[in-house]
């Protein structure tokens, strides 16, 4: 929770990739509230009442995938709210003006979306959830310390590139700052 919180007033990209991450992990524990709590939650550094506080809002979560069919694989309601909030400010840029550093970035980062999307067969999802698929299937593949081909390290750039720059309009959208 608390380093959720922190991500979501940071950066939406990182916080939705900690998310599915999070989904991930409470998947390994059969989304078994006890056992997130003795196993995962006691591992961490916090003080008693923030462990306890993480604990339950871990437990909430394991009975909301439940509730959601999402405890084998999918992605919480609320998880694909956000992407779907992302998506509709990645739209909103594209179609700005004022925008020509993302638009730019957009057309770098186009083809190595539709090949993604051709290659995954994941056609009905948006770009957006496109991009956060493949920087999410990074960070499993570094964590499995497995090789990256050097032509998904070039997509990996563009659609980084992309997304932190979604990050940012999303911040700034947040904050009043955004121009449209």
């Amino acid at each position: 929770m608390k380093i959720a919180r922190q991500l979501k007033d940071s950066n939406i990209v990182e916080y939705v990739l900690y998310m599915w991450q999070l989904e991930d992990t409470l998947r390994a524990y059969h989304c078994d509230a006890e056992r997130v709590a003795s196993d995962y939650v006691a591992r961490f550094a916090y003080p008693p009442a923030e462990l306890q506080a993480e604990a339950e809002w871990l437990g909430h979560l394991c009975r909301m995938m439940r509730e959601e069919q999402v405890a084998e694989s999918g992605h919480l309601r609320i998880n694909q709210g956000t992407v779907a909030l992302m998506h509709d400010l990645h739209l909103q840029l594209l179609g700005s003006d004022r925008q020509p550093d993302y638009a730019a970035a957009y057309a770098r980062a186009l083809p190595f979306i539709v090949e993604l999307r051709s290659r995954n067969g994941h056609t009905h999802m948006s770009e957006t959830e496109n991009c956060l698929e493949l920087l999410y299937g990074i960070i499993v593949l570094r964590m499995q310390k497995r090789e990256v081909s050097p032509e998904t390290a070039v997509a990996v750039t563009h659609v980084s590139r992309l997304m932190a720059l979604l990050a940012d309009a999303w911040h700034k959208e947040r904050t009043g700052e955004l121009e449209l």
